[in-house]
């Protein structure tokens, strides 16, 4: 994460005012929602980080726009734009995030799986993960037709590919030093 000691005070601290207010997750829920306002609306970021719109049209913006948001909220994203913080936006969210799981005993897991889960599946997955891990797991799933068959799952250095991809890689590494020179018979 870019500038991690600013973002994850900033996180912090509007993770401590939540907890204050018992609405952990509604805070989370809001930051999240404006993180995903700045990546997926290009014209809403370019206007957040442009240094030549002066902040007090940024903040204009931002109460209108974000006037469902809870205030604390609100207030909190018109103090980052005052500290010129804005581009730090989405890392306040995933630190935000990572305080409320840690908070709450979860641990999130990248999973890779060559088809979309079904119900039952990502059940199974969940369920496997939590006990590998030993506290809730939240899988963040994805899927990578490349891996044929399988899954594949990482947490920080954790990395179990049990795919069907590393499987036949290995096999062909095996075939490949297999001597085939035959000795000719007399």
């Amino acid at each position: 994460m870019a500038g991690d000691s600013v973002v994850r005070s900033y996180a912090s601290a509007l993770f401590d005012l939540a907890v204050r207010d018992g609405r952990e997750d509604e805070y989370g829920e809001a930051l999240a929602f404006t993180a995903s306002l700045v990546k997926d609306l290009p014209a809403f970021r370019v206007f957040l980080e442009t240094p030549r719109i002066p902040a007090v049209e940024k903040k204009k913006v931002i109460r209108t726009a974000l006037d469902a948001l809870p205030a604390p909220v609100v207030n909190f994203l018109l103090l980052v734009v005052d500290k010129r913080r804005q581009r730090l936006i989405g890392d306040m969210a995933i630190a935000y995030r990572d305080l409320l799981d840690r908070e709450r005993g979860r641990v999130r897991v990248e999973v890779e799986v060559a088809h979309p889960l079904d119900e039952e599946a990502a059940f199974e997955v969940r369920e496997r993960l939590s006990s590998f891990f030993g506290k809730e797991a939240v899988p963040e799933v994805h899927v990578a037709p490349d891996l044929i068959g399988g899954i594949v799952f990482r947490r920080g250095d954790t990395v179990f590919d049990g795919s069907i991809r590393r499987r036949l890689r290995g096999l062909r590494k095996e075939l490949l030093a297999v001597d085939v020179s035959h000795e000719e018979e007399d």
